[in-house]
This record gives structure tokens, sequence and C-alpha cells, in this order.
């Protein structure tokens, strides 16, 4: 199995369009090393800016291109991206409705050992608290490669976060299942519904696997799409199960586990349990690491569901 960072296929996608559509811009804030765009800068050089550590001015000259009918995509890492030009995210893309795609790379907890100041778990409740802004978080490369092509096809804003490593595959290659801010449905159950985004999807699956061997049959939603939500998909699923959980890497206020319980709490009634990151600086080490620690993997979420249905 190919596994290459979410990241890496972004640029894939957006060199590939870039032969062909020369209003395609890639922008970095010192950021092309590790946001995997050195190769687009490399082939693109008039197609490419570098605005250094100025994560303000990315935003801000990212709008203005838009304005001058170019394509811009701002990479950054997620943890700048989402707070240090929140403002000129909110105010110079979204209320002037600019063709700005924001890349926010190395998204949740991805520097590991970085620490705290370069964990993103907030930019989900801040991005989608934001009118006009859309939020996708793609939860493996083939997913990612779907959305990159997709977002080149509108004029929209939109943030798009990804971590910073490989992925193993959600999908299959060749069929994957994508519809536009649509939630993809990888299985049905009757007993529980786990709904997750991003690097969460990958061990939700797994844990319906567990389950299954429990006698516990679950339905799991990559819901990607986290603004605009698909109420749709998240009414259906809730309507035919005991239980609802929702696996993000994100802090546990405003983010898809308060989406989904608005949701639920307002049309089908049911219980709702949020599984995220806690409310507090996370541990020091791996995605993986931290991941199991807090019981974000496969058997947590196993567990977890099963609690939640007795």
């Amino acid at each position: 199995m190919a596994k290459i960072a979410n990241k890496q296929v972004i640029c894939e996608v957006l060199m590939e369009a870039a032969k062909t559509d020369k209003d395609v811009v890639a922008l970095c804030s010192d950021s092309r090393g590790s946001g995997s765009f050195t190769p687009f800068a490399e082939e693109f050089p008039k197609q490419f800016v570098e605005t250094g550590i100025a994560e303000q001015n990315l935003v801000g000259i990212s709008a203005g291109l838009a304005k001058c009918g170019k394509k811009p995509y701002a990479v950054s890492p997620a943890c700048f991206l989402s707070t240090r030009s929140y403002e000129q995210a909110k105010v110079d893309v979204a209320y002037s409705n600019t063709n700005v795609k924001l890349i926010g790379i190395s998204g949740g907890v991805s520097y590991g050992a970085l620490g705290m100041s370069h964990h993103s778990a907030q930019d989900i409740a801040a991005m989608s608290a934001v009118p006009n802004m859309r939020v996708y978080l793609p939860s493996d490369r083939l997913q990612t490669e779907c959305l990159t092509k997709a977002l080149l096809k509108d004029n929209k804003p939109a943030y798009i976060r990804v971590g910073r490593n490989a992925v193993d595959d959600v999908y299959v290659e060749g069929n994957v299942p994508f519809e536009m801010d649509k939630a993809t449905v990888l299985t049905e159950g009757k007993d529980v519904a786990i709904i997750a985004c991003g690097e969460m999807v990958k061990p939700s699956a797994e844990a319906a696997a567990l389950l299954k061997e429990q006698g516990i049959s679950a339905t799991v939603i990559d819901m990607y799409c986290v603004k605009p939500l698909d109420k749709e998909a998240i009414v259906k699923a809730a309507s035919n199960v005991k239980a609802v959980i929702t696996v993000e890497e994100h802090s546990p206020f405003g983010g898809l586990g308060s989406m989904v319980s608005q949701i639920v709490g307002s049309e089908c009634p049911k219980k709702v349990i949020n599984m995220s990151l806690p409310d507090e600086p996370v541990i020091t080490g791996t995605s993986k690491e931290v991941f199991d620690y807090y019981g974000l993997n496969g058997e947590g979420i196993a567990q977890k569901a099963a609690e939640a249905i007795r």
C-alpha cells in the first residue's frame, strides 16, 4: 500500500493543475519544506510566493491575489494559520468572500514533541464559526485528492486541515466514494453510530470491526465536510441506533462533537458521546502515542461505543 502524506497529495494535484492554469498560485510562510511544496516552488517559480514567517501577510496577500483573478492556496502550519492570521481569514477571505483556500498542514497533534504551541486543537471551532468559511478534514490521501480536485472547480473560501505524516488508507485506490459536502458512510449498523473526521476515521473503522466481533453492529461515517455539515447523514444514522459516538482530533469544545450534538438533540434525541483531545495541554509524543494515551484508537473507540449502548 502506497502511503504518502495528505499534504503531498495536495501539492501533486495543484502541480498538475498549474501546468495548464497559470492562475493557480501557491503561497507559503517559510513552510514549503514542511508543507511538501518545494516541488511546486521549483517547477512553477512564477506561480509561487514565499512570505516568510508572516502568516497574516500570507493570508492578506492571498486575498489580494484572489481579487485579481488568481486561485491562491495558502499553505501554513494549522496551529499558526488558524490563530495568528484569524482576523485576515475572517475579514480578507471570508467576509470578502475571496477565492482563497487555506491549507492548514501538520494539524492536530502532528507536531508531537513541540507541544501545545504547535498543536491545533481549536481550529475546527474557530474556522467553522466564521461565515462563508468551509472546513474540511480529509481522512486519507485518496479522499484528499478528490477534495483538492473539487475545490479547484469553485471560487469560494475554504479551510482544509491535514496532518503531518502519511496515514493508512481508508479507501481503495480507483474506488473512492466522494461527493462534495456529503459525508461518506463506510459501514451501516443498528446499534451505534460512529461519526469521525480526519485521522480519526481510520481508527473508527477499526473500532467497527472490533465491535462486530462482539456482536455489535456500527455505522461509521466519514464526516470530512465539517462545514457544511451533512445534517441528513447525521439524522439518518442517529435515528437508527441506540447511541452516537463522535471522534475528533480536537478540543471537546466547538468541534465535530458539539455540532453533531446540536443536530441530534434537536432532530432525533439520542445519547451522544464525544471522544476528543482533553481540555488541557496534551502529553508529549508522536500522534500514535497521543492517540493511544487518550483512547483515540480502535480499541478505545470500540470500548466507548460498547459502553454507550449498555
